[in-house]
């Protein structure tokens, strides 16, 4: 199973030019925590509601403060057509929640997060599980 099978596709996004005010309405209305960052079609970054808290409010910035001043710069990401555990193991050992999706042009596709891999799993689980059982079905009838 590919990563495209259990992302969250056409995600939001926000250019690095938008103010946090724009983030944390876009994330309030939306009830997510993270948005990409993009300029010029492509991904430069993201910004956390937790960016928008530690690396902004604390330190006396804004609503009108840029996205850019408080994004995390050159975010992991993965592609489309990469396989779901691979991508449940990176995520894992670089222990981030969700990552922007990007098509191998590098255009923003998606997002995945720890809950849609979680899913695609189960979903492979219960995928095998059902094969094993049509088999064992099959020869329980050809006895």
């Amino acid at each position: 199973m590919q990563i495209k099978d259990v992302m969250t596709p056409q995600c939001e996004w926000i250019a690095p030019d938008a103010s946090l005010e724009e983030a944390a309405k876009i994330m309030q209305d939306k009830d997510i925590g993270f948005i990409p960052v993009g300029e010029n079609d492509k991904l430069i970054g993201a910004v956390t509601d937790r960016d928008i808290v530690t690396r902004a409010i604390a330190k006396g910035a804004n609503g009108s403060t840029q996205v850019r001043d408080v994004m995390t710069p050159q975010i992991k990401y993965c592609y489309d057509d990469q396989a779901v555990d691979s991508i449940c193991q990176n995520m894992s050992d670089i222990k981030v929640r969700r990552l922007p999706v990007v098509n191998r042009d590098k255009r923003l596709v998606g997002v995945v997060s720890l809950g849609d891999v979680s899913q695609g799993h189960i979903l492979e689980s219960g995928e095998a599980l059902q094969a094993i059982t049509n088999e064992k079905n099959k020869a329980s009838k050809a006895a």
